[in-house]
């Protein structure tokens, strides 16, 4: 029977010479991450701790001695996802052993222990470390110092959630709060800038909690809160942009504003805030913790502090019980924030949670329905944000060449929006200023 974490594997299997250190210093190694920012950082932070006693990431066609699988259970189709993957990789490498962690291996890991040939189930993100010290890592690392091929790096720097939202099961399988120290997440990002990374995106289970668990029992001048830590690594040396990842509506503060425009050369001008529903009748469903008008007034504040800020959102359609009147209370606050782009998930119900097990769900044709006349609106809000944009200068992340278009570099905006510009390759991983000239389809093109 696989081992259930934190319990640990026999030490003998990790000097044997299938699994011992002799072994992995030839041993391959293939990873796979599903879900969300969190996730393909702690997949990274395994990978590189393996990759510094000897393991190597599998080529093409070749068999993995090891395989890493970190799952995601926001919904049912990710739970079967992590078990299809699990599977087929078993079929594909019939020697290799399997080390299941994530969300879907916290919920449920004796189905994830009888998947075939998974060794261990980490139930328990905070022991990471020791999963890596019982193969054989001696220093184990305090983040990473790379994030594969890509140009821009996440950073993970807060876990945990203490929410209740009635579509969620995140908050059950990752409830404890942890907030990481100051001092490591300034030496990471300061180690990927210096590596190469040109775009750092913070990111968390709750991003916008980041310091709370620190704050319990101290009187408020003496708090942590997020803008203290963009603050911190907005000042730190180097050619790099700061990017945050999802936050809540009540999390956008005016401390907060205040530093992204004091450092606007380093903080990206663009904030995602979760919206779900414009109908405070759903928020209310949901376990929201504000109406509408709140979250409006929210997003009105960042356009006062900001120069042309993107604003992004989430967006559920067909939440149970929601009626033609809510689904247009949604699109007249989307509408009227005026979101550069919009998330829309049609409601899925997840096995766990209140919303679950709701009256009036929602047939999945209304939903499909809805969905498209959001996505609609979405596709109108998107141009209009883009063609505002158009004259002025855009700091841009080039990420590589359109190969539909010699000679022409593709890239993504500090305001999120993809650019594409006349340039040569080697600028390929650089912030490139480029002036918004029009806007083709989907994409802003300028010259730099």
């Amino acid at each position: 029977m696989p081992k259930l974490f934190p319990s640990r594997i026999d030490a003998s299997l990790f000097h044997s010479p299938f699994l011992g250190i002799t072994y992995a210093m030839t041993a391959t190694l293939k990873t796979v991450t599903l879900g969300c920012k969190v996730n393909q950082y702690e997949t990274e932070f395994v990978r590189e701790g393996l990759v510094g006693i000897g393991y190597r990431d599998v080529a093409d066609g070749e068999q993995a001695d090891l395989c890493i699988v970190n799952t995601c259970t926001v919904t049912n189709e990710g739970d079967s996802k992590s078990r299809r993957i699990i599977r087929r990789l078993a079929r594909e490498n019939p020697q290799t052993r399997i080390v299941v962690m994530g969300c879907y291996a916290t919920r449920a890991p004796e189905e994830v222990a009888s998947l075939p040939q998974v060794v261990e189930v980490v139930t328990d993100k905070r022991e990471l470390p020791d999963l890596l010290g019982r193969f054989g890592v001696v220093d184990v690392p305090d983040g990473i110092s790379g994030f594969g091929n890509r140009h821009r790096a996440y950073v993970k720097v807060q876990d945990g959630c203490l929410l209740r939202c009635s579509y969620c099961i995140i908050p059950k399988v990752r409830p404890q709060m942890y907030s990481r120290p100051l001092q490591p997440i300034l030496d990471e990002v300061r180690r990927l800038a210096q590596n190469g990374y040109r775009e750092i995106v913070l990111t968390g289970v709750h991003l916008g909690h980041y310091g709370v668990d620190w704050n319990w029992n101290k009187p408020k001048p003496q708090w942590t809160r997020l803008a203290d830590l963009v603050e911190q690594l907005a000042q730190l040396d180097g050619d790099f942009r700061i990017r945050l990842s999802s936050i809540e509506a009540t999390e956008v503060t005016r401390e907060l504003l205040r530093v992204m425009r004091e450092y606007k050369d380093k903080v990206c001008p663009h904030l995602h805030i979760c919206l779900q529903s414009g109908s405070d009748r759903i928020l209310r469903r949901m376990k929201r913790r504000w109406g509408a008008k709140m979250f409006i007034d929210r997003c009105g504040m960042v356009a006062d502090a900001l120069e042309q800020p993107a604003l992004t959102t989430d967006v559920i359609v067909g939440f149970p019980g929601e009626t033609d009147a809510d689904f247009e209370a949604s699109c007249r606050v989307v509408r009227e924030v005026g979101f550069s782009k919009v998330h829309v998930f049609p409601f899925s119900p997840r096995r766990g949670t209140p919303a679950a097990e709701m009256p009036d769900q929602i047939q999945g044709p209304v939903k499909s329905s809805r969905g498209q006349q959001l996505a609609e609106i979405e596709t109108e809000l998107r141009r209009n944000y883009a063609e505002r944009l158009v004259g002025k200068q855009l700091r841009v992340l080039v990420e590589g060449t359109d190969p539909q278009a010699p000679g022409t570099l593709v890239g993504t905006s500090c305001r999120y929006l993809p650019v594409e510009f006349p340039g040569h390759h080697r600028f390929t991983g650089s912030l490139v200023d480029v002036t918004a000239s029009t806007v083709a389809g989907d994409r802003i093109q300028g010259h730099a």
